[in-house]
């Protein structure tokens, strides 16, 4: 178990956003507010951690042939307790995040994760898999949150932060944000469902970029290495 490994793929080099291109459909639906980033990114964390255990903890006894239908099954059974919880609790982000809770039985980052990694590893490294890829999700969320919120409407926080009793955090949903500057010079487009796709486009060009760039600085490192050798031996 190489923990660090695990911290910089969930983060970076692996993110189930931005890398694998999966989970993409509720992270440009709900990405409006950091009220609704935020809820949504930890309510996947939790699930699919609870899920990377609970798989990994009984994959020697699944029947290969049904293990499919038994993710489904264990994904569902979290995502029910965590939705009830949001209704119980913070009714506010569940009417918030509507369909897209359930929706996160069919989540291609919790299914994706039980299938490629937790059938196969033990239950410490699916543990810290879990906090991890969910870690990265959640930061792509409020990202985007943030770029959207900011450059769309000139705020930040909405719905999660008050200002207008004290600063404070609140939970139900109705933090009116600290206005950085008037709404009339916001780029608009970027809170309409477009605006979703462009941020993630953009956000997804940068970490491609990002990373070939590493990749080459690596190659070319080595091939200095391998050049530096040659010349010693000679």
């Amino acid at each position: 178990m190489n923990i660090k490994k695990q911290f910089k793929e969930g983060l970076i080099t692996n993110n189930p956003v931005l890398v694998q291109l999966i989970g993409m459909c509720a992270t440009m639906a709900i990405t409006t507010t950091l009220f609704n980033g935020v809820g949504m990114g930890l309510s996947v964390l939790i699930i699919l951690t609870c899920c990377n255990v609970a798989i990994s903890a009984i994959r020697k006894i699944i029947p290969n042939e049904i293990r499919l239908a038994i993710f489904v099954v264990i994904i569902a059974g979290f995502v029910t307790i965590v939705d009830l919880l949001l209704q119980a609790f913070i009714p506010a982000l569940s009417a918030a995040l509507g369909v897209f809770i359930p929706l996160i039985v069919v989540n291609c980052i919790i299914i994706g994760r039980a299938e490629a990694f937790c059938q196969k590893n033990s239950v410490g490294a699916s543990f810290f898999d879990g906090v991890f890829q969910g870690l990265g999700y959640t930061l792509v969320l409020i990202v985007m949150c943030v770029v959207r919120e900011f450059l769309g409407s000139g705020k930040f926080g909405g719905g999660l932060i008050d200002i207008a009793n004290g600063f404070r955090f609140t939970l139900d949903g109705t933090g009116a944000g600290i206005q950085l500057f008037p709404a009339d010079f916001g780029a608009s487009i970027l809170t309409l469902p477009f605006g979703g796709f462009l941020t993630l486009g953009v956000l997804i060009a940068v970490m491609q970029f990002a990373l070939t760039r590493s990749k080459k600085k690596k190659e070319m490192k080595e091939l200095a290495a391998k050049n530096a050798e040659k010349e010693e031996e000679e």
